[in-house]
């Protein structure tokens, strides 16, 4: 068994991993004459319920401030025994007087999976925090509350970069979250496959995620770990932006040579395709639409017949791990004329350059990006293959072929596995789903020279900000990581200018 175990920090990540998780959830099956593609002990653990009974949650952490876990209680239906009823009286004998806070009232779509009756349709006015609209039990010990600070709090944000830096420090300094949070799960797994996290990394949870990676990466060596890195795509105030931006320059330096993979994540893009519907203003409907990608982008790495998604990624030498993550909706769901298909007789295992949703720079830097490496996954309906198909031939010898002819890595899988439209998913997202069969999903991770002149853009603004020293190792910092992505390609231009 290869297990993968997430580690979820943050309300922006709680909402796109909800998203995951009841994706995961949907792929269940109950026949035992049916069995699911998906390899489901890869994200999930088995264990033992308060009442003796079986139980299967996700291998997961999940961090938030005080207040952003709504109605999510610690202690669910499947644990719901262990917790105490009544606190102990302690050392004081005097009389107590308890406050309590009013409690969030249940959305009406938990209710209803409570009850097992339909499930009303959800809005974005209905969903106020990420657990309205969450289907699957977590084990008590995923669920992490930082009470230091409160959710959208006016007096103390959870916005800059440092604050969450300290704020890890002196939790780690008081607990080894390590050891509290993340060895009670690594312990469930045969053999530990990744690790993935969701984070923000324009505020303060970048500097907390910053030091957690460091840690991980100190106490797991080499292991794959996957850092999905959630940047706020409304553009605010001058001084504002100023400062999300050098927190995401920090993240950058701090997290990158940490990670096996680092996928910046517009949330969300401002060029979309006309056929999409989002809210802008819903982080649901927003995180939906990046999960659709996530998901069906990660799919081969919990699929029962593949075995070699990490080696993908890794490419040729394993220098380039900043990805793009893009993706299209397959035209066989929408109608003509919206999305190419992947791949044909005609350009048999071709890098693509032109998706419809760019989540990594939103379409900027696009011409005549060098490709290094890209991961293609596409889901749903067959396509036509070639017959030079990177899933029957050799991986090693196309590697060599490809890097004799001088053409960038590129490894493409396909499920027959349409990308499920749940009813706690935004109805209409998508434009005329099949009822009950999904839609399908062409997605990306690409490696390629647009980095490097994101990483300039960056640099220049967070210079600005930062004092002398810490600008210094900043700026040479991102230089050197930036220098992975224009070695061996020179497109002419002022790319070498500081």
């Amino acid at each position: 068994m290869h297990e993968i175990v997430t580690l979820q920090l943050g309300q922006r990540a709680n909402y796109l991993a909800t998203h995951f998780w009841n994706l995961q959830e949907s792929y269940f099956t109950y026949n035992d004459a049916e069995q699911s593609d998906i390899d489901h002990d890869v994200h999930f653990r088995p264990g033992v319920g308060a009442d003796g009974s079986e139980t299967y949650t996700p291998r997961t952490v999940i961090y938030d401030l005080k207040g952003g876990f709504g109605t999510l209680r610690r202690y669910n239906a499947l644990y719901e025994l262990t917790e105490d009823s009544t606190a102990g009286q302690g050392l004081w004998d005097g009389k107590e007087i308890i406050q309590k806070q009013n409690p969030i009232q249940q959305s009406e779509y938990q209710k209803s999976l409570d009850l097992g009756t339909p499930a009303p349709r959800l809005t974005s006015e209905s969903v106020r925090y990420w657990s309205d609209y969450n289907r699957v039990y977590y084990h008590p010990r995923s669920i992490v509350q930082l009470n230091e600070y409160e959710l959208n709090s006016q007096t103390m944000p959870f916005e800059d970069w440092n604050v969450g830096e300290e704020l890890f420090k002196d939790l780690d300094k008081e607990h080894d979250l390590l050891d509290r949070d993340l060895r009670p799960l690594l312990e469930k797994c045969d053999h530990l496959r990744a690790l993935q996290l969701f984070s923000g990394s324009d505020d303060a949870w970048g500097g907390f995620a910053a030091q957690y990676m460091e840690r991980l990466r100190d106490e797991f060596g080499k292991k794959s770990i996957w850092f999905w890195a959630i940047e706020d795509g409304t553009r605010t105030q001058r001084q504002h932006q100023s400062k999300k931006d050098t927190n995401k320059a920090r993240s950058l330096y701090s997290i990158v040579p940490q990670a096996s993979l680092y996928a910046p994540i517009i949330d969300l893009p401002k060029k979309t395709p006309d056929y999409l519907n989002v809210d802008r203003q819903s982080e649901w409907q927003k995180t939906a639409l990046i999960a659709s990608a996530i998901e069906s982008v990660t799919l081969p790495s919990r699929l029962r017949p593949y075995q070699h998604f990490e080696a993908s990624l890794a490419g040729e030498d394993g220098t380039h791990t900043i990805f793009e993550l893009q993706s299209s909706i397959n035209k066989n769901t929408i109608g003509d004329g919206h999305h190419k298909e992947p791949s044909s007789e005609d350009e048999p295992l071709k890098a693509k350059t032109e998706f419809d949703i760019d989540f990594a720079y939103d379409g900027e830097y696009s011409d005549g990006a060098h490709i290094f490496n890209q991961v293609q996954v596409t889901r749903g309906d067959e396509m036509e293959r070639s017959s030079e198909s990177a899933e029957d031939r050799d991986i090693g010898h196309i590697r060599k072929v490809r890097r004799y002819n001088s053409e960038s890595m590129l490894q493409s899988f396909h499920a027959p596995l349409r990308l499920p439209i749940l009813d706690s998913f935004p109805h209409d997202m998508f434009p005329n789903p099949d009822a009950g069969t999904g839609v399908n999903v062409f997605s990306a991770l690409t490696a390629s020279t647009r980095t490097s002149q994101k990483i300039k853009a960056l640099a220049a603004t967070a210079a600005r900000s930062l004092s002398v020293d810490e600008r210094e190792a900043l700026v040479n910092g991102l230089g050197e990581i930036r220098e992975f992505y224009e070695t061996g390609w020179s497109s002419g231009s002022d790319d070498e200018d500081d």
